[in-house]
Parts: structure tokens; sequence; C-alpha cells
């Protein structure tokens, strides 16, 4: 008997046993995520050989979308130039209970609910629909969440928003049609609030600020309902740096603070170095050099307790060193010292992980513009062109407007290479507007 290969145990998982059930899903994926990639049934046949050939990128991102992991655990070489995944391992081999990818495709939110069930288990009803909602469905709907977290971080907001929506809706239809117990019934709806939540962040991120305040709204409506903290702490947060990109870093401060205040009572290192970071970052906004620098301090020491406390919430897993450099180099941009926020941001860059291909993208464009500001014209436009690659797979109003102000920056500059880097960021702009 023939022994499976990865990718052939994984595609047997999600009940695509026949090749024309693999094209069909392939398809839909990719049409959710706009990649315009096709796929022929020998391509498929060749990608079930023990040695695979390795994708082209749109293909990659498609696969990566139809199993929630790197291809690279489906056994296939890579990542290929322009690819950005995660390198999660293939859950269904770990015996975990998870979705029917065939029942969430025809609701929309299959292409991001990244698991398999295991081979013995028979696809389970939509919630909602039979009547019944237990443990499993639960299960299910928060694995829909957690794949689009990873979507976001590879990503970025821009693509991953209307299948967000489409998720909470599906999860309040549940709420509304469903029937079940209290203790189902609380963390359904904890958990709209929590999708909720994770929208309003898909559209700070795509720069859509008042979808953005409507849905942490009513995230915040949900968390004062059902007197949750940690979404509270998750919205107030995220409030705070849409206040502080905005400019309205007072306000930021106290949303910070008040996530700080109920974080403390709940003892997580993680989460409340995480606010102190943003606290961070609104004092230094609002010019208070020495108290940024103090709540910036207390940040690096709160996260060297990780593991000690509670459990930090699945939310906080991006915060760690990269993120701290990122902070102390913006803080010492907005106090002047751009040579001291380059070594920060470059390290930033060096540290962050491929996981995270949006911040990534933002990481190299602050670099860049921290180079302009300490007046390294040539470093500064080679490292604006080469974020243009990373932004190829990131579709982020924010990384794109932080784009444009570099654009401005090196235009300004009296170099032929800064010269020469805006023009090329300019077109790319043009075109992405375009397409």
């Amino acid at each position: 008997m023939d022994v499976l290969t990865p990718f052939e145990h994984a595609c047997l998982l999600h009940g695509w046993e026949k090749p024309a059930d693999f094209l069909r899903a392939f398809e839909a994926t990719a049409d959710v995520l706009g990649e315009a990639v096709t796929l022929t049934d020998r391509q498929y046949r060749r990608w079930k050989r023990p040695k695979p050939p390795a994708p082209r990128a749109r293909a990659w991102r498609t696969l990566h979308a139809m199993f929630g992991v790197s291809p690279v655990d489906l056994g296939f070489p890579g990542p290929p130039p322009g690819a950005t995944v995660g390198s999660a391992a293939l859950s269904a081999q770990k015996g975990s209970t998870s979705v029917d990818r065939r029942a969430f495709m025809a609701d929309g939110i299959g292409v991001v609910a990244g698991l398999g069930l295991p081979a013995h288990s028979r696809p389970l009803s939509p919630p909602g629909e039979t009547g019944a909602v237990g443990t499993t469905h639960l299960l299910e709907l928060r694995a829909g969440l957690r794949s689009l977290f990873q979507l976001d971080d590879a990503y970025g907001g821009g693509d991953v928003r209307s299948l967000a929506v489409r998720h909470l809706t599906r999860v309040r239809r549940v709420i509304n049609t469903g029937t079940y117990p209290d203790t189902i019934g609380r963390q359904l709806q904890l958990l709209a609030g929590e999708i909720a939540e994770h929208c309003g962040w898909l559209y700070y991120d795509a720069d859509e600020q008042d979808n953005a305040r409507r849905y942490w709204g009513d995230a915040l409506t949900t968390a004062t309902m059902l007197r949750d903290s940690n979404l509270e702490i998750l919205v107030f947060s995220s409030m705070s740096l849409q206040a502080c990109y905005e400019g309205r870093a007072r306000d930021g401060l106290e949303l910070a603070r008040a996530a700080q205040e109920r974080a403390t009572q709940l003892g997580s290192p993680v989460l409340q170095s995480l606010i102190a970071a943003r606290e961070a970052r609104a004092l230094a906004l609002m010019a208070d050099g020495s108290g940024a620098k103090a709540r910036l301090s207390a940040a690096m020491q709160l996260v060297d307790r990780k593991g000690r406390g509670r459990p930090s919430p699945e939310w906080t897993q991006f915060h760690g060193p990269a993120e701290l450099d990122y902070a102390q180099g913006l803080l010492y941009s907005e106090l002047g010292n751009h040579r001291a926020a380059t070594r920060f941001l470059g390290a930033a860059l060096a540290h962050q992980e491929t996981t995270y291909g949006r911040n990534r993208a933002l990481y190299r464009i602050t670099l860049a513009q921290a180079l302009v500001d300490a007046g390294e014209a040539d470093e500064a436009a080679a490292h604006a062109v080469a974020s243009l690659e990373a932004l190829e797979e990131v579709e982020s109003g924010r990384v794109m407007r932080r784009l444009t102000t570099v654009t401005n920056s090196l235009r300004a500059v009296d170099a032929r290479s800064a010269r020469a880097a805006a023009d090329e960021l300019t077109e790319y702009a043009r075109t992405k507007e375009a397409a």
C-alpha cells in the first residue's frame, strides 16, 4: 500500500478525495481571496507526488488559506518569493476537533477556517439551521476567528475585512436562530463581540475609520453587557491606537490607561506590556518624552516576565521584541533623535517573523522615513523601494498612507536616488489604486 504524502493526507481530511473536488475548492478559495490563479488537473497530480514542485506565489497563498497552514507543512518546497505565510502545524494531524470546511465554504468563511476534520468524523450540520448548537459548533466558529487573525497578520485588513463581516453575520444568525443552553449562549455572544472587535481592527488597518468605530462600539456594548474585562481591554487598547493615528493623543492615552487598569487586575505581564507600549506612544505624541520613556521601560520589564502570572490572551501573540523595538523607534522619531530611531526600527525589521507580512511592510517603510529624516537618502531610497515587494502581498490603507508620506519626503530630497525612488513609489501607488 502506498504511503500518503502530507498533501494527499490533508486533502482526504478535508473531503477532497477526487481531483475535481479539490479543483473546485481551490477555485472558490482563489475567487474569494481575489487571487488570479488557475489550477489544472495535471498540476494537482504533480502536487500529490512525494517531491512536489513549488507552487507559484498566488497558488501558495491560496493553499495557505485553504488548509490554514504553510504549504511547507504539506510537503512543498518554499516559500516562493513574494509569498508570506505562517508555519503552523497541520491541526488535523494532531487530532484536534475542527470545522466542516465545505459547510463554511458555502457560507463564505470556509477559506479562512484553517483546520481539518479528523478522518473518522462526519461533517457537522451548519449551526442554527438544525436548531441545536453545542460545544463543537462553538469551536468551529472560534476556529474561523483564529484563521482571520492569521490572514490579517499575513496580508493586512484590506482583503480580510469582508470575510470577517460575513463570519460575524454567521455567528449572529446562530445566536438568533439556534437552540442552546445559557452557557453556550454567553460564549456565542462573547465570540460575536470578539469578531466585531476584529472587524473594527480590520477596518482601522484598511483606513476606514468610521467603520472601525462602529464595530468597536458594537464590541464594547457586548463587553459591557457580559461584564467581560478581556473584551473591554481589547477594545480600549485598539481604540487607543486609532486615537493616536487620528492625532487625538490625549484620548489615546486615556483609553490606554482604562485598558491598563483592567489588565492590571487580570495579572498578565505580556498584556500589561502591550498596553504600556501604547501608553508610551500616546505620551510621545504629546511631547512628554520622560513619561513615554518610563512607560516603554515598564513595557520592556513586563515582557521579560512572560510565563509568570496569568497567560496572555491569544490576540497578544504578536507582542514581543520586534514590537518593542518598533515602539522604541517611533519614540525616538517623535523626540527628533532620528539616528537612534533608525537603529531600533532596523532591529524591529530584523526581529519580525515572516508570518507578520503586514507588520514587516510597515516596519520597513517606517525605517525608510526615519532614514530620510536622519539624512541618509540613499539607504532610505533602498528600503523604500525594497518595501514594494512586501506590499505586493499586503492590502492595508495604513501602510499605503505611510508609503505616501515616505514618497513625499523622498521627493523633497535633492538626491538622484531619492528622486528615482519617489518616482517608483508613485508609479506603484498609481498602479495599485487602479488594480
